[in-house]
């Protein structure tokens, strides 16, 4: 019986192959480098300046993670809650200029690049304001809060020649790079079916987080973080909790499913919409006023292969993606990628043949055994490898990417188009749980229509 999946050797030499060029759009993957971690030697003269807008939750990880990285300075931040002022100043480790308006970090000479980590209704205008400024863009995930935004924001990158990286990680990690090759050299044969998973099951999971004390209409400048959604009062709820409310964020899909999906456009390669998603849900368990589902489920239809992803905060789950194909599957977790070969034969007589009369039968099985048993010694011993490394949702091999892009003006994996694909696919999840009705991405009206 022939082997079809790869030998142990072959699969190692694979998986330890550099990432190399990117199947996506011709645009060069940026290896990761493990010097980063290293003592710095460039020079203060060369080193690159950037400026942050958004301190908050995300933001203040960015910049703890982009502060230790060699030829980088954070100069500046902006930030509409006045106490994050004195967070940057912390992070940073020294004085540096603070203010609420985000324009003032677009209009300073000396700031390079920005990391934008605002609300996700805010994300459109702030990185179309910064590519005109002329400076280079770090967006965090979702790149936008609804198709229209994606629309302009790509149209306002390729009107220049900004570097604009989204950030989701994963398009950055060695197992995900090994995934794609793997899958690039047959190990799991022809690709049927991708599922992805991932649950919590708290409070803190569920953005129910503690609303700060001094977080009021004094500290904080409202209307502006309002920005396009309707005015309204004053609410430290909203401020702090935005991921929960349409008209701010895009829900568990915006945070959640759209790491699944920009993974899976990074292994696979491919850099566009779904055709079509089917998506269900509900709130289940945080009845807290939100009107976004703690419970998403969406399938998707990505050309001849159907992908499913399941989301939930109110039950623990791993978070694992599974490649499955005719000669294998491929799992990736946080910190490991397995590959399980299968033969995709029969190991047996067929129990089909129960239905045959005994003598049929007896011949039948006997028949089998001689052509298919392998010599003695000779049994086939499939077995699963697993390859173990970095977090695949570590910011600094992302962060590292952006910067050596930035100096050298190679382009970027996760540019403005590849984030408006991984993004477009949760707005779709998202309008397709509340039309209650599969959708789709119709190309020539650049629209999320309902399947009729």
């Amino acid at each position: 019986m022939k082997d079809s999946s790869l030998s142990r050797r072959e699969f190692l030499h694979a998986a330890a192959g550099a990432a190399g060029a990117s199947v996506i759009g011709g645009a060069g993957l940026i290896p990761y480098d493990s010097s980063f971690g290293q003592p710095s030697s460039i020079a203060p003269s060369d080193r690159l300046r950037f400026g942050i807008i958004g301190v908050g939750m995300e933001g203040s990880g960015l910049l703890t993670s982009a502060v230790q990285l060699p030829g980088v300075e954070c100069v500046a931040a902006a930030d509409l809650w006045d106490p994050r002022h004195d967070l940057a100043k912390e992070i940073v480790g020294k004085p540096i200029r603070t203010s609420r308006r985000y324009q003032d970090l677009l209009e300073s000479k000396d700031i390079d690049a920005v990391i934008i980590a605002v609300p996700d209704h805010w994300h459109k205008q702030v990185v179309v304001d910064a590519i005109s400024a002329g400076k280079d863009v770090y967006c965090e995930k979702p790149m936008s809060h609804n198709a229209a935004d994606g629309l302009a924001m790509v149209a306002a990158a390729n009107k220049s020649d900004r570097i604009v990286q989204i950030g989701a990680q994963r398009t950055s990690s060695v197992l995900c790079a090994k995934a794609r090759d793997l899958i690039k050299q047959g190990a799991i044969g022809d690709l049927d079916l991708i599922e992805a998973t991932y649950g919590r099951n708290d409070p803190n999971g569920a953005w129910e987080y503690p609303l700060p004390p001094d977080l009021n209409a004094k500290t904080v400048d409202w209307d502006t973080w309002l920005g396009t959604a309707p005015k309204r009062a004053f609410d430290p709820k909203l401020f702090a909790r935005w991921r929960c409310w349409r008209e701010f964020g895009t829900g568990v899909a915006g945070d959640l499913l759209v790491h699944l999906v920009s993974g899976m456009q990074c292994v696979l390669g491919i850099n566009e919409a779904p055709q079509e998603v089917s998506a269900l849900g509900g709130i289940s368990r945080w009845k807290d006023g939100r009107d976004m589902p703690d419970v998403h489920m969406a399938l998707f239809q990505y050309k001849d292969v159907p992908v499913y992803m399941r989301l939930t905060l109110g039950s623990e789950s791993a978070e694992v993606t599974r490649f499955m194909g005719s000669k294998g599957v491929i799992e990736l977790r946080e910190f490991s990628l397995t590959y399980s070969p299968q033969p995709g034969e029969d190991t047996a007589p067929s129990y089909y043949s129960g239905s045959f009369p005994r003598a049929m039968r007896d011949a039948y099985v006997q028949q089998w055994h001689r052509e298919h048993d392998p010599a003695p010694g000779k049994e086939p011993a499939p077995e699963s490898i697993t390859i173990n490394g970095n977090d695949y949702d570590d910011l600094r091999p992302h962060l590292w990417n952006f910067f050596e892009a930035v100096r050298s003006r190679r382009k970027v994996l996760q540019d403005a188009t590849f984030g408006h694909h991984a993004a477009l696919a949760c707005h779709m999840a998202n309008e397709s749980y509340f039309r209650k009705r599969a959708v789709r991405w119709n190309e020539s009206s650049n629209t999320i229509e309902t399947v009729s």
